[in-house]
């Protein structure tokens, strides 16, 4: 086999192992039954609304380099760039983001391109721009999955599962970029997901292969992990004839189990998975697929069902808030995540209005520039509300605190008798009260302020999470069939999605619509090919890559679903619903 890099023998990487082995042999030799499957979850790439594009400049009386750019990460580009490339202090490196349309992780980490421009605005001392078109695009994003698997369940007499052993090996392309260990490792902790099983051993490989990189891609891992244990279940299911929703459900960690720690090391925290399923096995009508099936059998189609569950972590780094009033009294919210989707401008300025009680037209928001904000980790593996949230609470907490001083001043209280409640400062046991509105224009007054109150009501807050936060979930999907044109309908799809405290409902429906028709597309239509005779790239247009279109997608939350219509262009369907 040619060698991709020097050194890497069978150019693999590395090999990562987690688990207890020694617990898991004796488990599979006493097993009534095996089920074993081998696994391909193919590559993709991420298709952003808005491809990746940027603009350099360089300033020679300052000395500084500013790059507008389509990323996820403005202070991680900014300290790559300056450490490793142009090596200069990051405060010479201004990065900007503006309305990034996506990302799904390809957009988390540093490009040639980025690079490239902003060392050649200052060798041609004007502003350098690359815009890609949709196939350079193709041809120059790190791409995502690419993970083969060769997986085993053990599972007694009465269905109950012994142990779990798999060893899988990942495509890391012709290089490791970014963030790409993340997918392996994730994939490995996340093995056993939701279920009790006594005896779990998982290893995988990140292989090098004369193709693009892969980095992580929604969900880096977590998806990988919930593909191999719900195959492996549904398999067990047909072949010890047991129907593939109750194996599930006696298999589940109970409630009662929790906290859990699971045989890789993760340790959850909370669940109520039998609940959920419950819940979304009513929603989903699972008592009347044999009649839909009917239906479908006589009209000449093919009806299949499929029933994940899934668990997910999130919630990773540190993070800082900072909440600035001005002296007209608007406060605007300067954040270290970087919203490219999700909403941030409006999911932060609730929550802000709901602890200040200030109007949420007041409320802005300022992100994604290294000169406004002082540091950031931005926006990936879904820890924006989690971590940026709780670091924004803390913000919060410091404004009123400092609040609670002015007031005192300016009421002539005492700072220790001053409550806040609905947006007002008031003394205790008094009808005396000012808005903090009011106390946060007068904290900018330029005679008869205490220096140790300081100038401006402002807060910073921070948030490092010592465990992950696991949210969970079940989907059920239907689909129909034409065996005549291959035409793939999903008629049904059914979510139920433990995620903790939602703070905009249309947008936390928004990110799992979205997850559900990246899945679908996947499990359907898209596929990233290379010749493996030539390496010559296939899929270089979206004439060769299929996407899913909005039109054609099922409704999610409504009574009625909407047929939704993909067609299959690979050979064989894959029998199993994505995540």
């Amino acid at each position: 086999m040619p060698l991709v890099q020097d050194g890497a023998a069978g150019n693999i990487s590395f090999t990562m192992h987690m688990g207890n082995k020694a617990a898991v042999e004796p488990a599979f030799a006493r097993a009534h039954h095996i089920t074993k499957l081998s696994l391909y979850n193919n590559r993709v790439t991420a298709v952003t609304m808005e491809p990746r594009g940027c603009i350099a400049d360089y300033d020679p009386g300052t000395r500084r380099y500013t790059l507008y750019s389509s990323t996820q990460n403005v202070h991680g580009v900014r300290q790559i760039l300056a450490h490793q490339i142009l090596h200069v202090p990051e405060s010479r490196i201004r990065v900007v983001a503006r309305d990034v349309g996506g990302g799904f992780g390809m957009k988390g980490n540093v490009y040639p391109e980025e690079a490239i421009v902003i060392w050649a605005a200052r060798r041609v001392g004007r502003p350098v721009k690359w815009i890609p078109s949709r196939s350079d695009a193709m041809l120059g994003d790190a791409q995502g999955r690419d993970q083969n698997v060769n997986a085993e369940l053990a599972l007694d007499a009465d269905g109950r599962f012994l142990a779990l052993r798999w060893t899988g090996s990942h495509n890391v392309g012709a290089y490791i970029e970014g963030a790409r260990a993340i997918p392996i490792l994730f994939s490995l902790k996340l093995a056993s997901t939701v279920y009790d099983i006594p005896a779990v051993a998982v290893t995988s490989s990140l292989v090098f292969t004369n193709t693009a990189p892969t980095v992580p891609y929604r969900g880096a891992g977590r998806p990988e992990a919930v593909y191999i244990m719900e195959r492996l279940v549904d398999q067990a299911a047909r072949e010890m004839r047991i129907d593939p929703a109750e194996l599930r459900k006696k298999n589940l960690i109970r409630p009662d189990d929790f906290p859990y720690e699971t045989r890789t090391g993760w340790t959850y925290d909370t669940g109520n998975y039998a609940s959920a399923m419950a819940k979304c096995q009513a929603l989903a009508d699972w008592d009347g697929y044999g009649s839909r099936h009917a239906d479908s059998k006589a009209a000449g189609k093919y009806r299949g069902r499929s029933i994940t569950y899934y668990v997910d972590n999130t919630g990773v780094f540190n993070e800082r808030m900072e909440l600035r009033f001005d002296p007209s009294g608007e406060v605007t919210i300067v954040a270290g995540t970087l919203s490219h989707g999700q909403g941030h401008e409006t999911s932060y300025a609730q929550m802000v209005a709901d602890w200040l009680g200030v109007p949420e037209d007041k409320i802005h928001l300022a992100q994604a520039d290294t000169d406004e904000v002082a540091i950031g980790r931005g926006t990936y593996a879904s820890r924006s509300m989690m971590i940026g949230g709780s670091a924004l609470r803390a913000a919060a907490d410091e404004v009123i605190e400092r609040g609670k001083r002015f007031a005192a001043h300016f009421m002539e209280a005492d700072a220790a008798d001053i409550a806040f409640a609905d947006g007002a400062f008031t003394i205790a046991g008094t009808d005396r009260s000012m808005p903090i509105l009011q106390v946060a224009q007068m904290s900018f007054i330029r005679v008869g302020l205490p220096s140790e109150l300081g100038v401006g009501l402002q807060g910073v807050g921070a948030f490092s999470s010592d465990v992950p936060s696991f949210p969970n979930g079940c989907h059920i999907c239907e689909v129909e069939i034409d065996p005549g044109t291959g035409e793939v309908i999903l008629d049904r799809y059914t979510v139920v999605d433990d995620v903790g405290t939602v703070i905009n409902p249309l947008l936390a429906r928004g990110q799992i619509q979205g997850g559900v028709i990246q899945g679908a597309g996947q499990a359907l239509i898209e596929d990233i090919v290379y010749d493996r005779d030539s390496g010559q790239f296939l899929t270089g247009t979206l004439m060769d890559y299929g996407i899913p279109r909005a039109d054609r997608q099922p409704s999610l939350g409504r009574r009625q679903p909407l047929r939704a219509r993909l067609h299959q262009h690979r050979p064989s369907l894959r029998d199993s619903a994505a995540r």
